[in-house]
């Protein structure tokens, strides 16, 4: 916990933020997971919320944000700054690429968030929904996170993790996993090459904020055919958008640190 930061008023923000970040509603045991809190706490904060009415639970016991604040747009908290702050630098991307931009941080475990997403306009093109986590160890804005975060919670996370094999190319063995989060932290940037989803490839960077901490990643993602002809293309694109979204949040070149 932040200093200063009242415990049960961050766990109400963050459910009111993962609400934001979804389409449907959601379980209460997977709340509960996402956001690794104790079941009993969950089902207490999300009562009060749904008796001051900022959240609505459906007939199959799945919870929501109230129409009223979900199609107002309303986001808040670091999530909310960060989204609102990459969305000029997404939306040029998105058109000089004509690929997905996806902006990602560090969830629950370890794992990746989706904080916001804009798709490519292309007929034939990389999507991917905003619901749930996003392995760290076999996607590119996973690895960025991972190679950018503080020693021994990358050690503790590799101690807990097991790999499963979501395609063929997906790497499971831990020393090679170290090396693949080592060649990210030399590099600046994480390529992967239909790890996670067959036909999936794309490439990312890191966010840091004013202080040189790690806050983002910043994704281009692509349908693999496409990959091989624009991959210096798309890294370039992608590094000089996430320095972009750094300067936005008064990150000085030369300034980073694991966090």
């Amino acid at each position: 916990m932040n200093g200063g930061e009242v415990k049960s008023a961050a766990r109400v923000l963050d459910i009111l933020e993962l609400l934001t970040r979804r389409d449907i509603g959601i379980a209460l045991a997977d709340l509960a997971t996402e956001l690794a809190l104790p079941k009993s706490s969950a089902h207490a904060l999300l009562r009060t919320l749904l008796l001051r009415g900022y959240v609505e639970r459906d007939d199959a016991d799945r919870y929501a944000l109230v129409a009223a604040y979900r199609d107002g747009g309303w986001i808040g908290g670091t999530d909310g700054h960060l989204a609102a702050v990459a969305h000029p630098v997404m939306e040029q991307l998105r058109r000089e690429s004509r690929e997905t931009v996806i902006l990602g941080a560090r969830g629950a475990g370890g794992d990746v968030k989706v904080l916001a997403k804009l798709v490519s306009p292309e007929q034939i093109r990389y999507d991917t929904d905003r619901q749930g986590l996003r392995p760290a160890y076999c996607t590119a804005m996973g690895r960025v996170l991972l190679a950018f975060w503080e020693p021994r919670a990358l050690e503790a996370y590799l101690a807990r993790l097991r790999p499963r094999h979501f395609t063929p190319r997906t790497i499971t063995e831990i020393a090679r996993l170290r090396a693949a989060i080592d060649r990210v932290r030399e590099d600046g940037y994480a390529v992967v090459e239909e790890e996670f989803a067959i036909g999936g490839s794309g490439a990312a960077a890191p966010v840091f904020d004013d202080t040189g901490r790690l806050v983002a990643t910043l994704n281009i993602a692509t349908v693999t055919r496409r990959f091989p002809a624009a991959r210096r293309r798309i890294i370039d694109a992608v590094v000089r958008g996430a320095q972009r979204i750094g300067q936005r949040l008064g990150h000085r070149a030369g300034i980073g640190s694991a966090a």
